[in-house]
């Protein structure tokens, strides 16, 4: 049941302990202690979140992949111009 529980969140990222349940079907018991024993094998992170929707107040335990860096964005970054790209703006003067 854990592999289950690690493919959804590879496949849909950072999760509330009730849509885990939800989607999954598990009893939220039952997914809390499989969860507990994947944190303690170091394959999750959880952290206590509370969200608003509207004036509904959400409480719950947010799960992701512990060691999952999302891939950098495509395109040019931010910062200053190379050492190559300024030193042959010099040579031109």
């Amino acid at each position: 049941m854990s592999a289950n529980i690690l493919k959804f969140l590879r496949n849909n990222g950072e999760q509330l302990d009730a849509d885990i349940s939800k989607a999954l079907k598990i009893p939220k018991p039952q997914l809390e202690k499989q969860m507990s024993d994947l944190m303690a094998a170091g394959e999750v992170i959880c952290c206590h979140v509370t969200r608003y929707s509207g004036d509904k107040k959400i409480e719950g335990m947010s799960y992701r992949l512990s060691a999952h860096v999302p891939p950098r964005a495509p395109g040019r970054k931010p910062g200053g111009k190379s050492a190559s790209t300024s030193s042959s703006e010099e040579d031109e003067d």
